[in-house]
């Protein structure tokens, strides 16, 4: 393994940016001698499985020297399954919990909602029909689609399927498809979190599949807080399923990637879930813990379900503290 020392002054984009690729070149080149001996996490995925996760950088943040009596939400750091937890106050600024929230990490397919702002901040008709072509086609990892080269839809349902199955190829062709095509279009999602005042993130293409799209759990809360600004997006991201079109007789059915959209316990405005085995299993949502609105991030739990697991937890924990419930 290997170790990364974080510099006294506040890192930039641009040194966060280098840190990562050095890192991640360094890890990459030692993949090669992986053996099925190998006692580090496995995750299931479509594409060859990683020895390990990707060491973390670290950001020019001061971790949290408390302890968990410090914290306002009750809950052990061991009792969550996700190596990065965040519970942030979206309508007083109140970081209700963090664990490891200094960390710059692959956020894989959380990605998509600043892919979906950038698209609906361009204001292109959602109902231009796109087309798939063999540029969509995943080069990184290698993934699969159900949406064949040649299938046509609305850039609205591409939009959808973005947000509520993480479809790459869907993310990919709204990239494409953006004034000044996709150069245009990563540039404008880097603008867009430096607006937001995202200081440790960085953007390189639009699907989260490469791990060279990083940031920290209060960045990802301040996009969550954006996100939620945007009805589409809230649409879009909590919807259960969708039926398309893509072909003339072809019927195809996608579900939410987030199983809590359709739990009654909870109020979700905002959902996205991520994974690529640089990044572990990863869960954002924006959603009311009864009197509060609040942003929780969870990233690299290392089950399928883990990060809603967390969620759970966050939640239940939450409603045991009748001092947090009266507090708003």
């Amino acid at each position: 393994m290997f170790n990364i020392k974080t510099p006294p002054l506040m890192l930039t984009l641009a040194t966060i940016a280098l840190t990562a690729t050095v890192a991640f070149g360094i890890q990459s080149k030692a993949q090669s001698t992986h053996t099925t001996e190998s006692t580090g996490p496995q995750y299931n995925a479509p594409y060859q499985v990683y020895a390990q996760n990707l060491q973390p950088v670290t950001a020019a943040l001061s971790p949290a020297s408390h302890d968990n009596q410090s914290f306002a939400l009750k809950l052990a750091a061991h009792e969550l399954h996700s190596q990065v937890a965040y519970v942030y106050d979206v309508d007083t600024g109140e970081t209700l919990y963090e664990k490891n929230h200094y960390l710059v990490r692959p956020i894989a397919s959380i990605t998509k909602l600043m892919t979906a702002m950038v698209v609906l901040d361009a204001q292109q008709d959602l109902d231009e029909l796109i087309e798939i072509t063999r540029d969509d086609i995943d080069t990184l990892k290698y993934t699969r689609s159900r949406l064949a080269i040649g299938s046509k839809l609305s850039r609205r349902d591409l939009l959808l399927l973005a947000l509520m199955s993480s479809e790459n190829r869907a993310a990919s062709a709204l990239g494409r498809n953006y004034p000044g095509g996709l150069p245009a279009f990563v540039r404008a999602m880097n603008e867009k979190a430096q607006a937001l005042g995202m200081r440790y993130t960085l953007f390189v293409e639009p699907t989260g599949l490469s791990s060279d799209n990083l940031s920290t759990a209060p960045d990802l809360a301040k996009m969550l807080q954006a996100a939620a600004t945007y009805p589409l997006i809230q649409q879009f991201s909590t919807h259960e399923s969708h039926t398309v079109s893509p072909k003339p007789g072809q019927q195809l059915r996608y579900v939410n990637t987030n199983r809590l959209v359709s739990n009654s316990d909870w109020q979700i405005h905002v959902s996205k879930t991520g994974f690529i085995n640089e990044a572990g299993r990863c869960l954002v949502l924006h959603t009311r813990l009864d009197n509060r609105n609040v942003a929780i991030v969870l990233l690299n739990a290392q089950g399928r379900y883990s990060g809603m697991g967390d969620a759970n937890r966050i939640r239940q924990a939450y409603q045991k503290q009748p001092a947090l419930l009266a507090a708003r």
